[in-house]
């Protein structure tokens, strides 16, 4: 399993249990990921650590200063 944790602007927006959809987004040296329709969203990962599913469910929701954090779950293996 591979998990990863995606910035959402308001509280409620998603709940544990979810089942997301992701959207790739492309720049010059990076992926993001988008949690459809704009949930929220990724940092930035380069080439190597492309996420290879599109489909995933939501673990947790973490609230700290500086926002509100959803991890997400993705069943997909990497072959390190």
């Amino acid at each position: 399993m591979r998990k990863m944790e995606f910035k959402m602007e308001r509280q409620g927006l998603l709940h544990e249990g979810d089942r997301v959809t992701i959207t790739e987004g492309v720049l010059p040296s990076n992926y993001y990921y988008i949690i459809d329709p704009s949930l929220a969203m990724s940092g930035n990962f380069p080439f190597r650590e492309r996420l290879l599913t599109r489909e995933g469910i939501v673990t947790a929701i973490e609230e700290n200063e500086r926002g509100f954090y959803v991890i997400v779950e993705f069943a997909e293996e990497r072959g390190e």
